[in-house]
């Protein structure tokens, strides 16, 4: 075999791996995903993973601890038996809400 072919070969070899490993690095959080919920009203300050009332964009900005519009993964069924005291309910909600009053 001549060295430009074998050149070639490894290369193609280590494109498929590369590109092989990406595809399961991004495949692993949807994965990881579909055992847990959005739960609205459990994150504390600064400890939301995603959404945003006043003054919040994404993950890690809510301004206050159980904020009834920033939610936090947690294990899928569990939510609405997770202390909340803001949630009229008591309990992290699968939806945003407005907090009650203390």
């Amino acid at each position: 075999m001549n060295k430009t072919l074998t050149s070639n070969a490894v290369s193609a070899a280590a494109l498929a791996l590369a590109l092989g490993t990406a595809l399961t690095l991004t495949a692993a959080p949807a994965a990881a995903a579909d055992d847990k919920e959005q739960c609205y009203g459990v994150a504390l300050k600064g400890k939301n993973d995603c959404a945003g009332g006043p003054g919040t964009s994404c993950a890690g900005t809510s301004k206050v601890d159980y904020q009834g519009t920033d939610w936090k993964y947690v294990p899928k069924g569990s939510c609405e038996k997770t202390a909340s005291p803001t949630s009229p309910t008591g309990f992290g909600q699968l939806a945003p809400f407005k907090e009650k009053k203390s």
